[in-house]
């Protein structure tokens, strides 16, 4: 299988992705619980728990047919959080589902999603650029222990966060020498980056690219698979941006574009 018919392999993949029951587009909303509330959408009333616990309290009646693992809940429960070693998985009904989060200063927040959300049934495609081997580019991971740089946020309102960079990806490109910040995604690396065409004809928050050095540190950059961040498919997901370094000022028109409605026009 050459380079173009693994790009459309990708791209195949992709957007089963996207669709998946909780996939980006399935996301509703992600609410912080910082004090005894209901929240939109969903039964139950929601509290948060005692500093240095994982998840939330949940009350809820058996007629409000609320599922913890499995469990109909009619009374009080904690459901644990993605950080916990058995995290809980919330059933509200045959399309709705969830679970719970941990974010910054042991806040947690309950994630709601909809396999049948407005987003799922008004997707129509992920544009994208036609293959260009001019962004296949090879590259070296350099280690970097320790480091950290700050990061804004979607939604932080210009607020950053200190996130751990376990390394740079240096290469050249038309005489320009680079070096991106890398951050963990499992046993990849993410790169969140920017370029002339974000805003202009890809979504402007910017674009993720996973890669993956060997033990020599050698890395393959194929631009061709940059994707573009979940929150350019739910506005519930809050997506980090690009670090100044990661900001090109030349187009990179290689991968994916922006998330349109089935009228053609960006889903949002």
């Amino acid at each position: 299988m050459d380079a173009r018919e693994q790009f459309e392999k990708f791209r195949e993949r992709r957007t089963r992705a996207v669709l998946e029951p909780r996939g980006n587009l399935a996301l509703v909303s992600t609410n912080w619980i910082d004090s005894p509330q209901e929240v939109w959408g969903v039964p139950g009333r929601w509290e948060p728990l005692p500093p240095g616990e994982s998840g939330l309290k949940l009350t809820a009646t058996a007629g409000e047919g609320i599922r913890l693992d499995g469990e109909l809940v009619d009374s009080e429960v904690v459901v644990r959080g993605k950080d916990s070693e058995s995290p809980g998985e919330l059933e509200f009904s045959s399309t709705v589902s969830g679970f719970v989060i941990a974010g910054e200063g042991g806040r947690y927040a309950l994630r709601v999603w909809d396999s049948e959300s407005e987003a799922v049934q008004n997707f129509g495609r992920i544009d994208f650029y036609p293959y260009n081997p001019e962004w296949v580019v090879e590259a070296r991971f350099s280690e970097k222990p320790g480091m950290t740089l700050p990061f804004e946020h979607s939604k932080d309102e210009g607020k950053t966060r200190d996130l751990e960079v376990p390394g740079e990806v240096s290469f050249t490109k038309d005489g320009v020498e680079y070096s991106l910040a890398a951050i963990s995604s499992g046993k990849a690396l993410q790169i969140v980056y920017s370029d002339s065409t974000s805003g202009v004809d890809t979504y402007g928050v910017g674009r993720f690219l996973f890669v993956l050095p060997d033990k020599a540190g050698k890395v393959t950059l194929d631009f061709n698979l940059g994707v573009l961040p979940p929150c350019a498919f739910s506005y519930a997901f809050n997506c980090p941006m690009p670090p100044k370094q990661n900001r090109f000022a030349v187009p990179i028109e290689a991968g994916e574009k922006n998330v349109l409605a089935r009228s053609g026009e960006l889903l949002h």
